[in-house]
């Protein structure tokens, strides 16, 4: 059986790779220590939990894009023959159930206790003999888990738009958006503080409905990529418009009369397929789709396949006109 191309990355974008794997295996240990610090601080605080149980989610992107870049970065076999570049998509539909199911969870939890009227308090804590206001130690904490991490998602994010890396891009939004998360719990342990015990909830159920809009969105489109939906940019602000361009360059070549084109994800790569009419009097028509492969292909790396279908007419509403 053929296999597909086994070559995943481009030089330029083999680059891209290793520097977003450091940034990633930074992010793990830079994150290790936010989750060990934020645990002792917690303390009854509802907003100051969510955020925790937040932090522990951002692990899942990290690790996920390190798996998944791994293992779709192996040579095709014959049992997979198209490569495992679709890892990325089921990795990515994975950690975005669990963001959503977590995110769920944790708003309920904060209604439950905000409906209860539980009434969170925060004591003192005495380092060195001298005695503070745990809460500051919280918001201490809070920027700490908040501003590095907008850091690294600020050097992640062009990386992922190199690699088209939906998860690393995933990871980039949710790091630079921790600020928001830290902000709202900062309001719900001053109201703590100033007596307004509801804040704490309500600052959990800001936080919670972030992480669930969020997972949402990535549930989504997660399997709107494995169900093979139109390619969509990695921030999925507009419509891939690679489709476009090879059809553009095939109408084109002197030999084809119209082209139709389709294309499908496939983690950081698209396989194409065209269906040609060919124009009469061209003998030497093997060559000549050899070359329009090739031609392709040399559009854009990420499309790391193409197959050329000459045929003798196309679908009326597959027709793109060359006038």
């Amino acid at each position: 059986m053929k296999t597909a191309p086994g070559k995943e990355f481009p030089p330029e974008q083999a680059v891209s790779l290793r520097t977003a794997r450091r940034l990633e295996w930074t992010t793990l240990a830079y994150m290790t220590s936010v989750v060990i610090g934020m645990y002792f601080v917690m303390g009854t605080s509802q907003a100051m939990k969510t955020v925790w149980v937040e932090d522990l989610l951002s692990f899942i992107p990290p690790t996920v894009f390190l798996v998944a870049t791994n293992i779709a970065s192996w040579e095709p076999t014959e049992q997979f023959p198209y490569g495992f570049h679709r890892v990325t998509s089921i990795a990515f539909l994975c950690g975005a159930i669990t963001l959503l199911t977590l995110g769920l969870w944790l708003l309920g939890d904060a209604a439950l206790k905000l409906v209860e009227g539980r009434r969170p308090t925060i004591g003192g804590v005495t380092i060195f003999q001298q005695t503070f206001w745990l809460g500051w130690l919280m918001i201490a904490a809070l920027l700490y888990s908040a501003i590095p991490s907008a850091i690294l998602g600020h050097y992640k994010k062009p990386l992922a738009y190199s690699m088209h890396d939906k998860i690393l891009f995933v990871d980039a939004k949710m790091n630079r958006a921790d600020w928001l998360s830290a902000s709202a719990a900062i309001v719900g342990i001053l109201g703590i503080g100033g007596g307004y015990w509801w804040a704490d909830s309500v600052a959990a159920g800001f936080v919670s409905f972030e992480i669930v809009h969020d997972g949402y969105q990535n549930v989504k489109q997660a399997v709107f990529d494995l169900m093979n939906e139109k390619p969509k940019a990695v921030d999925h602000s507009e419509n891939e418009p690679l489709p476009e361009e090879l059809t553009d360059y095939l109408n084109r070549l002197p030999w084809v009369k119209n082209a139709a084109v389709r294309i499908r994800e496939e983690g950081h790569v698209f396989f194409g397929e065209a269906f040609v009419q060919v124009e009469q009097g061209f003998d030497d028509l093997p060559e000549q789709v050899e070359a329009a492969i090739h031609g392709c292909i040399d559009l854009d790396w990420r499309l790391h396949d193409m197959m050329i279908v000459p045929v003798k007419s196309l679908e009326q509403e597959h027709v793109r006109s060359r006038d």
